[in-house]
């Protein structure tokens, strides 16, 4: 099956399924539809992103958060988190990924619900080529210095979850 033939759930302002449809009707429809994120972080503090590959649809060749993607229909976002980790860099979790915060859809998140997980992982990363074309692991205060910049090698997306990740991060306990 193609990428835009996979089935998703539509789903509506609260998150609640309404249809099932094509990655490709959702996406030329504007439909709000599901997503994970997942931060991965090594035993130094720093974050691993992912330079998408050129072959994707949307923002080729942009850094974008560890490993991302759409949850399937029927799939919840934990098993989706775990499905996108283990097929973009080939982790099996033998931890709890931590669930960080859900980011409502809007035109920033490509109208997507976004589900924020982070993960600690030292490697080694086995990076899934027809997905990723490179990667990188940043301290975050260069991070926090590229979304400040505005730096347009980086995608809206991981812009925006980093930016709600220091505010959370930052957050007494």
């Amino acid at each position: 099956m193609s990428v835009s033939q996979e089935l998703l759930d539509v789903v509506d302002e609260e998150d609640n399924v309404v249809a099932v449809k094509t990655r490709g009707q959702i996406h030329a429809e504007g439909l709000m539809h599901r997503a994970v994120h997942i931060l991965i972080f090594n035993s130094a503090g720093e974050l691993f992103l992912q330079k998408r590959s050129l072959n994707k649809d949307e923002q080729p060749g942009k850094w974008d958060s560890s490993a991302a993607g759409h949850v399937d229909s029927g799939e919840d976002y934990l098993d989706c988190a775990h499905r996108e980790i283990h097929e973009e860099l080939g982790i099996v979790a033998d931890h709890p990924l931590q669930p960080l915060f859900k980011m409502a859809a809007s035109v920033l998140t490509g109208n997507e619900h976004c589900m924020v997980y982070r993960y600690g992982f030292d490697g080694p990363l086995v990076l899934q080529p027809d997905e990723i074309d490179d990667g990188l692991w940043i301290n975050p205060g260069l991070m926090d210095t590229r979304v400040v910049a505005g730096d347009l090698e980086l995608t809206e997306a991981v812009c925006l979850i980093w930016q709600r990740y220091r505010q959370f991060d930052q957050m007494p306990n």
